[in-house]
């Protein structure tokens, strides 16, 4: 999943993966000062990120801190509106559905163009779908939420003329106009990426848009444009001259002339960049709540509450079985411990979750039960999840042939001791705590947990590269369709983090398994893309909850409230927990500077 323009429900969960705590503005290696008297050159708003880009293509991305920066630079046909939850026409201005729902035109807006003033045309929208999307050479999350049904065919395309696109389904798939809200590439810029190969026969594009390329070279058909990068320090971007849309007295959109992305690799620096005023908003960590609040009337800032966040939070075990190179990917002693479901169910039961929405979350936060979000429809919340209870996780260890010595530490059946490594990523002060608190809670239970916190690109490359980890902590993006999770459960999909299958182009796995719960699960993620009737749907997904639950692929742990503080200078502003601060950034206006 992944956070994008108004929320888009095709939530790559990428190992999107979340870095979700963060809406924020800020400013880390850039001088205050320097960037206000900029000011004088035109309107702009700072937001911060917390760690560098990885990519600028948007279609190889996993990664939700440029997310951002793609909300705001490459829609897609279509949006959700984080206010109503509807699906609204983006590049597409309406499309039309057949009687047998198999069959959907697009139809683009006239005059559409690209940041370097080519047009935008069906060319481009069959490029990205056909060529790059659908292209078994090119990793890309995106695919998985385009395979429908049990055969996991993917839609054709088809240009009818300039302005539109005919998607034929094989079948019909209920989750198609969210699907349809991934980014559209130009043609005219990138297919030379496709057409030519790098030494090992592997497209040039899988190179394209990096942290290398000169700005004015990724082109863009959103409100911005990159203007600048400037590794560990900023990205800035500047009003796309060609943007179409304009406000209702016939200005073009947006208002504010350039977004400010400085690095801050700390949440507590984004605190005290807010607070210096050198940032227009930033995302409120409960423990900063109540000092915050104290500050928003001097401070000329509104706090604003959404309710629970979109997205969850949660760690894993590594159950992958397989090897690479002759070598276990997870030593087999800790293999079968992590695949043994009652000592998994174990550790679920050891955390303490009411403590950590105590401690952590200073109160502003709820248990996560499932892999829904708690504001989606289809959240089952009669499923209990796994309350408090060490004496029933002690219980259920020694029920899996586990046993303790005469100092409390839990040895497995051969007698070794129960000892794991578990990873997040280094700088997120919230997950660093639930890492600690995981840490202690298992030690009651005679666990010893190995907490260390890596560079997020170290971190990423474990849980989808090299798959040489053994407990992560970590989160995902939500939205309200189910569907835009689909990325995760499917057992081939990018984003199987917890049986991850290799990636196009690494070296092969031998003796991976997929469990029949995993397969089941699966299945009805595909049976609910099928349902049309609500109603129909949400039982469907309730089973997938409830097969999760007890599973526990994920041990979820806790929901906090979506609560950001912006300046009084922005104007316009329409916070949501789905949609955050900036789904409508291009009609904010800048009130005073």
């Amino acid at each position: 999943m992944q956070f994008s323009r108004r929320i888009r429900v095709i939530c790559r969960r990428s190992l999107t993966i979340a870095l979700a705590l963060i809406t924020a503005i800020s400013l880390s290696a850039c001088n205050p000062a320097t960037l206000r008297s900029q000011a004088s050159q035109g309107s702009q708003v700072v937001r911060a990120i917390l760690s560098d880009p990885t990519t600028f293509n948007p279609i190889l991305s996993t990664d939700a801190t440029v997310s951002r920066i793609f909300a705001m630079t490459n829609p897609g046909l279509t949006t959700s509106n984080p206010i109503t939850g509807e699906i609204e026409p983006e590049l597409a201005e309406s499309w039309e559905v057949s009687e047998d729902k198999r069959k959907i035109v697009f139809t683009l807006r006239k005059g559409l163009k690209w940041s370097d003033g080519h047009p935008l045309t069906a060319d481009d929208v069959i490029f990205t779908y056909n060529d790059l999307v659908f292209n078994k050479d090119i990793p890309t999350s995106s695919k998985d939420l385009l395979r429908i049904g049990q055969s996991r065919k993917l839609p054709k395309l088809r240009k009818i003329d300039n302005l539109r696109i005919e998607f034929t389904l094989p079948e019909p798939f209920s989750p198609i106009l969210n699907a349809t809200s991934l980014e559209i590439l130009p043609t005219h810029i990138l297919r030379e990426t496709i057409e030519k190969k790098d030494s090992q026969g592997k497209p040039l594009f899988l190179s394209a848009w990096n942290l290398d390329t000169p700005p004015e070279k990724i082109i863009t058909s959103g409100s911005y444009k990159i203007k600048a990068y400037v590794p560990s320090e900023r990205v800035i971007l500047e009003r796309n001259p060609y943007y179409w849309k304009k406000d209702e007295q016939g200005n073009q959109l947006p208002h504010i002339d350039r977004v400010f992305l400085p690095i801050v690799e700390n949440l507590d620096t984004f605190l005290l960049q807010f607070r210096s005023g050198s940032l227009d908003s930033v995302s409120v960590s409960p423990q900063y709540y109540s000092l915050l609040k104290r500050e928003e009337k001097r401070g000329k800032f509104t706090i604003y509450n959404g309710g629970p966040a979109y997205g969850t939070t949660f760690f894993f075990f590594n159950l992958n079985k397989g090897r690479r190179d002759g070598n276990p990917l997870v030593a087999p002693v800790k293999s079968r411990w992590f695949n043994n479901v009652k000592f998994r169910q174990a550790v679920a039961y050891a955390v303490d979750r009411q403590t950590m929405i105590n401690n952590i979350y200073r109160g502003l936060g709820q248990p996560q039960n499932t892999q829904m979000s708690i504001q989606s429809p289809y959240y089952d919340s009669s499923i209990k999840g796994y309350d408090y209870n060490p004496q029933k996780a002690k219980k259920l260890l020694l029920e899996a042939g586990f046993k303790y010595n005469n100092t409390d530490e839990l040895l497995d059946a051969e007698g070794n001791r129960v000892r794991f490594t578990l990873n997040t990523n280094a700088g997120n002060t919230i997950r660093e705590a639930i890492g600690v608190q995981i840490q202690q809670d298992l030690n009651k239970i005679g666990i010893r947990v190995d907490f260390k916190p890596l560079a997020w690109n170290n971190f990423i490359d474990k849980l989808s590269n090299s798959l040489d980890w053994e407990c992560g902590l970590l989160g995902l993006t939500g939205g309200n369709e189910p569907n835009g999770g689909a990325n995760v459960w499917f057992p081939d999909s990018n984003l199987h983090m917890f049986n991850q299958k290799p990636g196009a182009g690494q070296k092969p796995i031998e003796g991976r398994e997929v469990a029949d719960w995993e397969k089941k699960i699966a299945y009805l993620y595909i049976e609910g893309a099928k349902e049309f009737d609500i109603e129909k749907r949400k039982a469907i997904y309730s089973e997938t909850q409830r097969l999760i639950s007890e599973n526990l692929p994920f041990i979820y742990l806790v929901n906090p409230y979506s609560l950001a503080a912006v300046r009084d200078r922005l104007s316009g502003v329409e916070f949501t927990a789905l949609g955050g601060i900036y789904w409508n950034i291009e009609e904010l206006k800048v009130t005073s500077e």
